[in-house]
C-alpha cells in the first residue's frame, strides 16, 4: 500500500496563481516530489535501500516486468524515482533519469539517440570527459563527430549533415565560461531533424532552464549544484516522457542506475539548492569584479561581468550568472600554481558546485584528456584558474584571493 501510494503521489503540484501554492524556487526545492510517508508520517523521503522487491502472488510478476510494480532497483527504485520527478519538475521536463555519475548520464543519453552511421556535432569547449567521449570513443564505434567553434552559430549550421542526429553543447562552458545561444542552437538542430543535448551542470536549474529554450535533453553531474555538499557521485538526465523512457531503457541495460542512498543524499541537497545557488551567484559576482581590477590577473571569464563578450546573451537566457568563473594569472604556470597553493579559505581540488570554494588548473586536472594543442585551441592555458565559488562570506573570499595573489 505504501509503495502504491508513493507511485501515485510523488509529484508536488506545480504552483499556479489560483491553487494556493507558491511557485518560488526555494519552496519547490523543499517540497517538489517530497510527499510525507503515508505509513509513518515522516516528512523526509525514506531510503529504500533494497536491490529487489518480493511478491506474495506469482500473478503479480508480469505486472512488475511491465513496469506497473516495483521489481528490481536497477530498473526503478522508490527513492530514485522521487529524485527523478523532482529533477524533471525543476528542468520543466516530462521525466528524469538518475545515474551513478555525470558521465554515465552523458554517455547513456548520447548513446540512446545514436545508430550506426550517425553523426554528432558538438562544440569545441567541452568538459574533458565529454571531449574524450566525443573525440575518442564515438569515432571508434563508427560514429562521425565534428567539433565547431563554440560561439559560432554559423559554423554550427555549416557543420550539420543529413545524418546528424545529435547537436551537443554546454552553456556556460567548462572552464572557459563561453555561452551558446540555446534557443538558436535548438532551432538549427530541429531544422535538420537532430536533437539538442545540453550539459546544464555549470548553470544549475536555478539559473537556467534549457528545455524552455528548446533543448531536448538536459544533463547534470548531480554531484555538483544539485547535491551541493561534495559527498556523493551522481548524474541526471531530463527529457520529455518518450525520450526519458528511451534513456531509462538503455540505462537498465548498461547498468548506470543510481543507488538509493546517493539518490537520497541528492534529494536532501536539493532542499537547499535555491538558497545555495543564490549565495554562490552573489559571491561569484563579487569575486569576479575584484579579480577584474587586479593587476596580476590578465582576464576574467564570468558572464555576469559587462566585459564578458556574451553578457547580453547571458542576461537573455540565464536567470542568474552562476557560481563558476575562471581567470588567467598574469604570470607563468608556476605563478598560477603558487597562487592555488597559497589559498587558505579555498581549496585546490577538482569538482565544483559545493558549499566550499574550490580552485583548479584545468590543464592538469579537469582537461588532461585534451592534448596541449587542443587545450590551446579552446583557450585553456596553463595559467588559467577555474574557480567554483562557495557560500563562504564574501569578504573572506576576496581577502583570501588578495593574499594568494600577493605571492605571485
Amino acid at each position: 500500500m505504501l509503495i502504491k501510494s508513493l507511485r501515485l503521489r510523488y509529484v508536488f503540484t506545480k504552483a499556479s496563481a489560483d491553487d494556493g501554492h507558491l511557485a518560488g524556487d526555494s519552496t519547490r526545492s523543499v517540497h517538489e516530489a517530497e510527499p510525507y510517508d503515508e505509513q509513518t508520517g515522516s516528512i523526509i523521503a525514506p531510503i529504500y535501500e533494497t536491490s529487489t522487491f518480493g511478491f506474495r502472488k506469482a500473478e503479480e510478476v508480469p505486472k512488475a516486468v511491465a513496469g506497473k510494480r516495483w521489481f528490481y532497483s536497477r530498473w526503478e527504485n522508490p527513492t530514485v524515482v522521487r529524485l527523478e520527478k523532482k529533477l524533471a519538475a525543476f528542468e520543466h521536463g516530462g521525466d528524469g533519469a538518475a545515474f551513478s555519475s555525470g558521465m554515465a548520464a552523458i554517455s547513456t543519453s548520447v548513446f540512446s539517440f545514436l545508430r550506426k552511421g550517425a553523426h554528432v556535432l558538438g562544440i569545441r569547449d567541452l568538459y574533458g570527459g565529454t571531449f574524450a567521449l566525443l573525440h575518442e570513443v564515438l569515432p571508434g564505434l563508427g560514429i562521425g563527430v565534428d567539433l565547431v567553434e563554440t560561439t559560432d552559430l554559423g559554423a554550427m549550421a555549416r557543420g550539420l549533415r543529413k545524418n546528424t542526429t545529435i547537436v551537443y553543447i554546454e552553456s556556460p562552458t567548462n572552464p572557459t565560461m563561453k555561452l551558446v545561444d540555446i534557443a538558436k542552437a535548438a532551432k538549427l538542430a530541429h531544422q535538420n531533424g537532430a536533437m539538442l543535448l545540453i550539459d546544464n551542470t555549470f548553470a544549475s536549474p536555478i539559473n537556467q532552464n534549457p528545455m524552455e529554450l528548446g533543448a531536448d535533453v538536459v544533463m547534470h553531474s548531480a554531484t555538483k549544484y544539485l547535491n551541493g555538499h561534495a559527498d556523493v557521485i551522481a548524474g541526471a538526465a531530463v527529457a520529455n516522457k518518450k525520450n526519458a523512457h528511451r534513456i531509462k531503457m538503455l540505462r537498465s541495460e548498461l547498468g548506470g542506475t543510481l543507488d538509493p542512498l546517493p539518490a537520497w543524499l541528492v534529494l536532501r541537497g536539493m532542499k537547499t539548492m535555491a538558497v545555495r545557488v543564490r549565495q554562490q551567484n552573489s559571491n561569484a559576482m563579487a569575486l569576479a569584479e575584484f579579480l577584474s581590477k587586479h593587476r596580476k590577473v590578465s582576464v576574467v571569464h564570468y558572464p555576469g561581468l559587462k566585459s564578458h563578450p556574451q553578457h547580453a546573451l547571458a542576461k537573455k537566457q540565464m536567470k542568474g550568472y552562476g557560481g563558476m568563473l575562471s581567470f588567467e594569472v598574469n604570470g607563468s604556470t608556476k605563478d598560477a600554481m603558487r597562487f592555488t597553493e597559497s589559498l587558505k579559505v579555498a581549496s585546490l581540488a577538482p569538482s565544483l558546485g559545493g558549499v566550499e570554494t574550490l580552485v583548479a588548473q584545468p590543464f592538469n586536472m579537469t582537461h588532461t584528456q585534451m592534448s596541449a594543442k587542443e587545450r590551446a585551441k579552446t583557450g585553456i592555458l596553463e595559467t588559467l584558474v577555474r574557480v567554483s565559488v562557495g557560500i563562504e562570506d564574501e569578504e573572506d573570499l576576496v581577502s583570501d584571493f588578495r593574499r594568494a595573489l600577493a605571492v605571485v
